[in-house]
């Protein structure tokens, strides 16, 4: 679970970087860098910028999707750990409340003389 997490990162800080290069209207870094190519030039590395953009959102979705089904079937590798022990030790509160169930406080002592 800790691989698919990491990995989660790693696609998140992909994308952010893709979006940051991208330009709605085709300049940006992505030009910069093809120069005055055809075959890479502004339109096919748009391209090639949205479907990487989509490909890592997609990513996002399987990883995310399969960390949830990882962690609801209980995939942990090293067991339960000690706050889940401790939350299944704790006594849950009624919702209703405790007037009537608790018994009354003993009355105080009173000091012999």
């Amino acid at each position: 679970m800790l691989f698919l997490i990491i990995l989660l990162i790693i696609i998140c800080i992909a994308l952010a970087l893709f979006v940051l290069i991208q330009n709605p209207k085709g300049g940006g870094l992505a030009a910069g860098a093809s120069g005055g190519s055809n075959m890479f030039g502004v339109q096919r590395t748009g391209d090639v910028l949205e479907k990487g953009t989509w490909i890592l959102l997609a990513l996002i979705v399987v990883v995310t999707l399969s960390i949830t089904t990882v962690a609801k079937s209980g995939g942990t590798s090293t067991g339960d750990s000690k706050i889940q022990e401790q939350l299944d030790k704790t006594v849950t509160p009624s919702p209703i409340g405790n007037k009537g169930t608790q018994a009354p406080a003993p009355a105080p002592v009173k000091p012999v003389k």
